[in-house]
């Protein structure tokens, strides 16, 4: 496997992922269900894509996904050239009705683009798949744009049907011809629920941006519950282009001005996507709506001076899509004292990131740029490019032009993003369109602001500042630590936190002090006693200064624990990173819990060692070591591994030469037969089903099996050495000791059967 790829070609300006509707549709539905309507026997043409080469695409991708400024790609584009030619009318219930069919094979779901769409009145355009499980559409004469063509969202699964409606005699007023099949090898916007269970998870479960990243709808955004709605995704062809935002004017008349950057532009503005309100409900989660969208835009001014790009879009978002038009700061001065952006990173759900520190003023890629050193909550990635930056005022000061902050693991890497600046774009051409009025202004605040908050009076938030890491040995009590935050504007003298063991009943404490806004300080807990299992505890605030806190969005934090209270085992994990430490997880899990876990790791940093300290019960566990690009640990680049010793320090088991994963099993205690294996002989998979492999088998070995009681239920033979395959179908269920011995050696392996 190589790590030298090759970035395909794709078009640049191609956005997010489009959603069951990937413009507003007026109504109706296909005729999917009418009689002599076969998908597997069509009257009407199929029009079949050829095969995409997914190996390269994801190379390719590896490149280009962390490159801000880049496309984020999730399908593959082809052109195509097809009309009403290629198609078939027919009558259904006295509607004259015209098909086609489009295949592409191994799809998770498929977009269309029309070079020409013209529609009677009366008349409909759909588009479903073959499952028939979505459509998407009716698109009629209110969705033909003035540069004469239609692009579509995504459809699920890997064939579908192109089907108008017209009045009977009017087929001759339809024009339609597709000039562009986008074949969505990756899933951005949950696609993959819709068609078969068996596709490879691979080509890219939902949720693409880094595990840094901050859902807009958790504590960080409690005021920020307006301007999110200003925000939306941007999709053209088979690529996530960019971010932008609804930007309101001094006529405040809900003109659908939306801002994002210059760099984001190319191709035709006429058929992008821009996909509003796709967020998560709350903070949690992995999913939200994908049915708010419009379609197609007009560009009306940019410059790459400050990197900015103003549209004009096709249609203002229905009232039902709540949309908010963001205020804005042209003065460029330098008494910004915080900022945050609100953005689409990897075509992913709306996330949200906080600088505390104040951006200033610098020159980047040729542009006049707020500079941001590091984030202290969230990032932004590919797909963020065109989001707006928001002042403590919150007032939009520029749009991200580019950057190297990114995730690493869980956490941001403490990297640098820049923006154009709002107050150099003032004199390049937006002002005309932001002012129409010509009032000569130079902030406006978003509109409409009616019950829009930037800010609480009385604000604690909690979070847990200090507790129990991993697993605990032994009884006693625990102590954890609160940390307790005024953000709001009055000073907070008293309050009452409470907290719960295990949903347990409500116990409180008292904390008096003086806390301005955004100071902090830390409480202690009455010790917890460790119980042996799991254990969580969930702190919140009751009331703040003798009143009902503001803001309940930060409001409650967590914490679980395990113990062992009982005899436990001194066993290490030891880690030997390769090139690629971004690559490796691992898990620990007894009876399905998971015990320990550790990764992702650094990058670069091949031959570090990572020690971790297991305190384990008696019993049996499973280890799990993953491998995200599915070249394993060694050796290709880099001579990684991990290691299992026991409380004596002799190695268990050691690995690092897999592919996706490698799954081994250890007990604490000796085995239920009197040989304890040496590690040579190896078992795959555990647990098992039907079949287990065991490598490493010496010439002419005899293997046996024991049940947990040390009792013999099969036996085998073999006369050559290496891998020998075992029928397990028929053996009892629970833990089997695979014994194989030689006349010099014996050896054990435990496995799992289920």
């Amino acid at each position: 496997m190589t790590r030298l790829y090759r970035i395909l070609s794709a078009s640049f300006l191609i956005a997010l992922a489009q959603p069951f509707f990937a413009q507003v549709s007026h109504g109706g539905a296909p005729f999917w269900n009418s009689p002599g309507t076969s998908i597997s026997n069509p009257a009407w043409p199929v029009h079949r894509m050829p095969a995409i080469d997914l190996e390269a695409l994801r190379a390719a991708d590896q490149v280009t996904d962390v490159v801000k400024s880049a496309p984020w790609r999730f399908g593959e584009e082809f052109p195509v050239d097809i009309s009403l030619n290629d198609g078939q009318w027919l009558e259904i219930n006295g509607t004259a009705v015209w098909r086609t069919q489009i295949q592409a094979p191994g799809a998770l779901a498929m977009s269309l683009s029309f070079s020409e769409f013209a529609v009677p009145k009366g008349g409909k355009l759909f588009i479903w798949n073959c499952d028939r499980k979505e459509f998407i559409g009716g698109f009629d004469h209110r969705n033909m744009k003035s540069w004469g063509g239609l692009a579509t969202g995504l459809v699920a699964g890997d064939a579908v049907v192109v089907e108008m409606q017209v009045p009977l005699g009017l087929e001759d007023a339809v024009a339609l011809r597709m000039d562009q099949v986008v074949h969505a090898y990756r899933d951005i916007v949950g696609k993959a629920a819709l068609v078969a269970d068996d596709l490879d998870a691979q080509r890219g479960p939902f949720g693409n941006s880094g595990d840094c990243n901050i859902n807009v709808n958790c504590p960080e955004g409690a005021t920020w519950q307006c301007e999110k709605r200003s925000v939306a995704l941007i999709v053209q062809g088979g690529s996530a282009v960019c971010t932008g935002a609804l930007v309101n004017n001094t006529a405040q008349d809900g003109a659908p001005l939306f801002l994002t950057a210059n760099h984001c532009l190319g191709g035709n503005v006429g058929n992008w996507t821009f996909y509003f309100n796709h967020e998560t409900e709350g903070c949690e989660g992995n999913s939200g709506p994908t049915n708010q969208s419009v379609s197609g835009a007009e560009l009306l001014s940019s410059s790459g001076s400050s990197d900015f790009g103003l549209l004009l879009l096709d249609e203002t978002p229905p009232a039902s899509y709540n949309v908010f038009y963001a205020g804005w700061d042209g003065t460029d001065a330098e008494n910004v004292q915080n900022s945050t952006g609100i953005h689409h990173p990897a075509g992913d759900l709306k996330k949200i990131c906080i600088d505390e520190d104040a951006p200033y003023h610098d020159n980047a890629a040729g542009a006049a740029v707020w500079w941001i050193d590091a984030w202290e909550d969230g990032v932004t990635e590919g797909g963020s490019s065109g989001s707006p930056l928001f002042d403590q005022n919150h007032r939009i000061i520029g749009q991200l032009y580019g950057g190297a902050a990114a995730c690493s693991g869980n956490v941001n890497n403490g990297q640098f993003d820049y923006y154009g600046r709002m107050g150099v774009s003032f004199n390049n051409g937006i002002t005309e369109h932001l002012d129409p009025l010509g009032l000569g202004v130079e902030v406006l605040d978003g509109y409409p602001n009616e019950g829009c908050v930037t800010s609480f009076d009385l604000d604690m938030g909690v979070g847990i500042a200090s507790g129990p890491e991993g697993v605990l040995c032994g009884g006693g009590d625990v102590t954890i630590e609160v940390a307790l935050s005024n953000f709001g504007s009055s000073p907070l003298t008293s309050a009452t936190i409470g907290y719960t063991v295990d949903s347990g009943a409500e116990q409180t404490v008292n904390w008096n002090g003086n806390l301005e806004q955004y100071e902090n300080e830390v409480l202690a807990l009455p010790g917890i006693p460790a119980m042996d299992g799991s254990t969580e505890v969930e702190v919140y605030v009751v009331n703040v200064n003798g009143q009902e806190d503001e803001n309940s969005f930060n409001n409650i934090a967590t914490i679980e624990f395990t113990a062992f209270a009982g005899e436990t085992f001194d066993f290490t994990f030891e880690l030997v990173l390769d090139d690629y430490g971004s690559e490796t997880t691992w898990e620990l899990r007894r009876l399905g819990n998971v015990v320990y876990s550790g990764g992702p790791y650094e990058d670069d940093e091949e031959g570090t060692v990572v020690t971790i300290p297991l305190c384990l019960e008696e019993g049996c566990y499973i280890l799990q070591v993953d491998d995200s690009y599915g070249d394993g640990m060694c050796c290709e680049f880099g001579e990684g591994s991990f290691s299992v010793l026991d409380p004596e320090g002799d190695v268990v088991y050691t690995g690092g030469d897999f592919g996706d994963s490698d799954l081994e099993q250890f007990c604490t205690s000796a085995m239920s037969v009197d040989e304890q294996g040496t590690g040579a002989v190896r078992i795959w998979p555990n647990p098992a089903t039907a079949s287990v492999q065991l490598d490493g088998i010496p010439e002419g070995a005899l293997i046996q099996a024991f049940d947990a009681l040390g009792r013999a239920i099969s036996s085998s033979s073999r006369t050559s050495a290496g891998r020998q395959t075992l029928d397990v179908s028929d053996l009892p269920r629970g833990w089997v000791v695979f014994r194989v011995t030689t006349e010099d050696e014996t050896y054990a392996v435990r496995c799992l059967l289920r």
